[in-house]
């Protein structure tokens, strides 16, 4: 679903195919990339993140993702405090040095309004504005764009993807419903610039995650573009380990990736959120390329 999101007076342009947003996360603890930008305990090494910021850019990221608190399942919550001295300075460092589009990665009020001050544009909310009552007013307030995902239960709380279904009620349903209700708090709240994410891998098992790929486009009818968080997630481990053998770790899912990726833009995905932007960045000109007149 191409079209033109307002992300606080920044437009992004859906209309020429899928957009990249590359992931940037500034967490000691996150499932793939915890840690490689930290200096020393609670420090983010500002110039090394910067540098891995503007070589996303280069492979053809559109949107870089700053995210200060880990989501993975288990992980724990930080203060608000903490996670902008994560980000902020980072959001401010590589607002100097390009005018690329920013998403802060946050559930929090407190942190969206320190980043959307900072220079960024779009907040991505793993919560779909169901964590914290005072974001929709940041959101509005900013005119910030916002990414508004599924997701039943907080990080702390979360398991990693099981082989076990988790509920009756079919997975497509439940998180179509979700965010039917997320977008009615936004557009309640004036926000214009909509995108929504079904949440892959958060409370979901595999059969579940795998089933919202391959229906990926029923959440189209809901009339807001569709983002898709893939990158190395652990239902893809379980669906290219062997036979009692062990689930291959998030470095060794890659081609896995490209390949749920491919799939998601051919389900209409008009945004990927990714670890390797240059591998995504290709695939998404493949997709493009057959679309001939």
């Amino acid at each position: 679903m191409g079209g033109m999101i307002n992300c606080g007076g920044r437009m992004l342009d859906l209309s020429g195919g899928a957009v990249i947003m590359g992931i940037l996360n500034t967490t000691p603890d996150s499932f793939y990339d915890g840690g490689v930008l930290q200096a020393g305990p609670g420090g983010v090494d500002l110039e090394r993140a910067l540098a891995c910021a503007l070589g996303m850019i280069r492979e053809g990221a559109s949107i870089i993702d700053i995210g200060g608190e880990s989501s993975r399942p288990g992980a724990a919550k930080i203060s608000e405090q903490e996670e902008i001295a994560r980000t902020a300075p980072l959001i401010a460092l590589l607002r100097q040095r390009s005018d690329i589009l920013i998403s802060i990665d946050t559930y929090k009020a407190g942190v969206a309004e320190a980043a959307l001050q900072a220079g960024a544009h779009m907040v991505n909310d793993i919560s779909g504005f169901t964590f914290d009552g005072q974001l929709p007013a940041v959101c509005r307030k900013y005119r910030a764009g916002v990414v508004l995902m599924h997701t039943p239960v907080k990080p702390e709380s979360m398991q990693w993807s099981t082989v076990t279904n988790s509920g009756e009620v079919d997975i497509v349903e439940r998180v179509r419903l979700f965010l039917a209700r997320s977008i009615a708090v936004a557009e309640e709240h004036g926000i214009e610039g909509i995108v929504i994410d079904p949440g892959f891998g958060f409370g979901k098992s595999v059969t579940e995650n795998f089933r919202l790929l391959d229906q990926l486009d029923a959440l189209l009818s809901l009339g807001y573009p569709v983002l898709a968080g893939l990158s190395r997630k652990s239902f893809l481990g379980h669906a290219i380990s062997p036979p009692n053998g062990a689930i291959p770790p998030p470095s060794e899912r890659l081609a896995a990736t490209i390949a749920a990726q491919t799939i998601a833009l051919m389900r209409g995905a008009s945004i990927l959120r990714v670890h390797d932007v240059q591998a995504a960045t290709q695939s998404a000109a493949i997709i493009h390329a057959m679309q001939f007149p």
